[in-house]
């Protein structure tokens, strides 16, 4: 080997070697410069996964919740209108009489009339 060629596999080394130390210590400053950025990330992260975890389970229950009350809702409007029915059955004899009241006429004064109406009615 010549003295020149030995020369440039030496400088050939130190650049290699100047490069590589270059690089290691890039990568540590680059690693001390994002590890806490990276740290933070994964701590919000975290917090957001919970907070999500937590919103969803609340979401759901309120589902669940508003179905219970659209089925009671339901069931109350069925009742009120079988009461209802019910009530309108009951109120029809009552009826009768009032629409019968309501179609005799009797002579004299209202309120005379509408009295012996009801007495006669009552019985009385």
């Amino acid at each position: 080997m010549s003295p020149a060629t030995l020369k440039l596999l030496v400088l050939g080394a130190l650049a290699l070697l100047l490069f590589s130390v270059g690089a290691g210590f890039g990568g540590w400053l680059a690693a001390a410069h994002y590890r806490p950025l990276l740290d933070a990330s994964n701590k919000d992260l975290s917090r957001a996964t919970l907070a999500r975890d937590n919103l969803e389970s609340l979401a759901d229950e309120q589902g669940r919740k508003l179905g219970e009350l659209v089925l009671a809702g339901e069931l109350r409007e069925r009742n009120a209108a079988l009461a209802q029915d019910k009530a309108r059955e009951e109120a029809q004899p009552d009826y009768a009489v009032a629409n019968r009241l309501l179609q005799e006429r009797t002579g004299g004064a209202q309120c005379t009339a509408a009295e012996s109406i009801i007495d006669r009615e009552l019985g009385l």
